[in-house]
């Protein structure tokens, strides 16, 4: 029989995920007993090894690749998909049998993620899975592991928290919440990894982070790993005499990070080859891509090794061995790094564009400016204002062109090079002195690789026990379009207002609430719902009518498709007038409810479906 004993936090990462738990039994206060789960996986063919980590890679073998027994597990002697170590070496060689990057793909509005699209651009003959089923994959090995080291502690009946990024938006989350339905986590939060790493830092540092921080800080969380950069910044307030942490700013979600970091060392070590005759086609390039990854995770890790090997299979039979081999310097690393991604900016910088050729390939929509420190730059400066209606805060001072953090936390694994930790500090204290203000601290985080999941463990824990909690909401204010009634006149579009349904910090499980304004809903047919977001609009709130606005206020989410049921009383076509009600649910995801002027009919919009349902 299964027990609730521990509280179980999921990192569920670009390129790796990781498992850590508290026992919830033998933890009181501040005194904490946290473990982290070694997960059995491939290694080789019929090889099996605990790892702290596994990486986000599934791999789809063809039929004859292996034999019988090569992919046996302790809890699946067959499971015909290999995830993990296995994967990513096998997908080194054989890129175009390799999912990689499901993460970043699972938050792409301009696909359909529950179609199976991964690997992207492969022949016809090899198959693909769906985004959500490779997220799928990962958590379900997850949760056979688990089981299999607690047999009487069964996953599905643990405090379970699944980390996202600050930046998800609502359909990803959902998504995220899909991926773990389907394994069985029912009973699951939803928590945002900038404030998993905060939480890992609070619990690490037994008590004593209260003497570590005052009142009137702002700290900044600078997550970079393999899909995005995670920017988010806690304020340090004081409620009856203690303080509390509050999240008040989220970046934008911008896919960027190590992914386009190996793709650019590869361009380094596709130059070298160039200069000794030889030349490389995609998949080779796809394949030294992998190889870079890996070099480039042994030289962040490994501070006294100066290079590793790199290995390219070859598409020819006039090299020896069947391989191209050469190597990748720790020089070679950091300085395409810190030049390509991490370059000295002021304050005022913007990330650059450029203009965007009318036909694309489609992918995943990768940022235009590699350099991590623009975007970290107009992050900063449009929260210039983020703390002015904060209670019990203290706002900066006038004339800050952007806002002033005066602690930093570090996490992802790009961090794990001191050289670029010290380049971003050193570059935001430029900032700080050009505007006269104090130097930032430097909070130090021990484990770069693991404090998500550390974090989200212990975060279940503080739900169930009682701790410092950081709060949040939403990260941004949502609104759904409003189409304007006007007679049709030729090459004009009605005019479009923007109604707050979930104003900024909207407290997950907290009351819905219902804008006070009357609409008309179209029922019976295919309609569309157009959704924005704002990370600056901070004065809104609940029934807020937004007539016009720039591009920098609101942002255009992802248009949902739907045809809402007509039911015994209304017939195709028909106008509903209806009130609108928001909530933010206990996962951190958000729902739309339609409630009719007359009846019990109810419908609800959420925000990953192509449909909807009615309650």
């Amino acid at each position: 029989m299964s027990i609730r004993r521990f509280a179980v936090g999921i990192d569920l990462g670009t390129t790796h995920c990781a498992l850590s738990y508290v026992d919830l039994e033998q933890s009181q206060g501040e005194e904490v007993v946290q473990g982290l789960m070694e997960i059995p996986q491939l290694t080789g063919p019929g090889a099996v090894e605990e790892r702290p980590m596994l990486p986000s890679f599934l791999y789809l073998p063809h039929p004859e690749e292996l034999k019988p027994g090569d992919l046996r597990l302790p809890w699946d002697s067959d499971p015909g998909r290999i995830v993990g170590e296995l994967a990513r070496s096998l997908g080194a060689n054989t890129p175009i049998r390799l999912v990689s990057s499901a993460k970043s793909w699972l938050c792409h509005p301009d696909v359909d993620r529950r179609a199976p699209i991964l690997p992207a651009g492969v022949p016809e003959e090899v198959p693909q899975v769906s985004p959500l089923e490779a997220s799928t994959q990962y958590l379900r090995h997850l949760r056979d592991a688990w089981n299999g080291l607690h047999p009487y502690a069964d996953l599905a009946e643990q405090e379970v928290t699944v980390t996202v990024p600050a930046s998800f938006d609502p359909a990803a989350r959902e998504l995220t919440a899909d991926a773990a339905r389907a394994v069985g986590i029912e009973n699951l939060v939803l928590l945002e990894e900038p404030q998993a790493a905060l939480y890992n830092w609070v619990n690490d540092s037994h008590g004593s982070w209260r003497k570590q921080v005052r009142v009137g800080d702002i700290t900044l969380l600078v997550d970079v790993g393999s899909g995005a950069p995670d920017l988010s910044v806690i304020a340090v307030t004081e409620r009856g005499g203690a303080l509390e942490l509050t999240r008040v700013a989220v970046g934008e979600h911008i896919l960027l990070g190590g992914d386009n970091m190996d793709l650019a060392l590869a361009h380094v070590v596709k130059g070298k080859l160039g200069q000794l005759g030889v030349e490389l086609d995609r998949w080779q390039i796809q394949a030294l891509t992998h190889g870079c990854r890996h070099a480039k995770e042994r030289i962040l890790s490994e501070p006294d090794l100066d290079l590793v090997p790199v290995v390219v299979p070859s598409r020819g039979a006039k090299l020896v061995g069947g391989s191209i081999r050469t190597e990748l310097t720790r020089d070679e690393v950091t300085r395409t790094l810190i030049d390509g991604f991490f370059p000295e900016v002021p304050a005022s910088a913007r990330p650059a564009g450029r203009a965007r050729t009318a036909l694309t390939k489609l992918g995943l929509p990768f940022a235009q400016d590699p350099a991590v420190t623009r975007h970290l730059a107009a992050f900063l400066g449009r929260q210039t204002a983020a703390t002015e209606t904060l209670e019990g805060f203290v706002p900066q001072g006038a004339g800050r062109t952007f806002l002033h953090p005066t602690a930093v936390l570090f996490n992802g694994g790009v961090f794990k090079a001191e050289v670029l930790r010290d380049r971003v500090m050193q570059i935001i204290e430029q900032w700080l002195d050009a505007e006269g203000g104090a130097s930032a601290r430097l909070l130090g985080a021990p484990d770069l690789d693991l404090a998500v999941a550390r974090g989200a463990a212990y975060y279940g824990y503080v739900r169930r026990v009682g701790g410092v909690r950081i709060r949040g909401g939403t990260a941004q204010s949502y609104y759904v379009g409003i189409e304007s009634s006007m007679p049709a006149v030729p090459g004009v579009e009605p005019p479009l207002q923007a109604l707050c349904l979930a104003p900024f910090g909207m407290e997950e499980g907290s009351d819905p609430e219902i804008a006070p304004q009357e609409f008309g809903l179209v029922v019976g047919e295919p309609v569309r719902f157009r959704f924005f977001g704002s990370s600056v609009r901070r004065e809104d709130r609940v029934g807020t009518l937004i007539e016009e606005w720039t591009s920098d206020e609101l942002e255009e989410l992802e248009e949902l498709q739907a045809e809402l049921p007509t039911g015994a009383h209304y017939q195709a076509g028909d106008i509903v007038p209806v009130r609108l009600q928001a909530a933010v649910t206990e996962v951190g995801t958000l729902e739309l409810t339609a409630i009719p002027r007359k009846g019990t009919k109810r419908w609800k919009v959420e925000f990953n479906v192509r449909g909807s349902g009615d309650e």
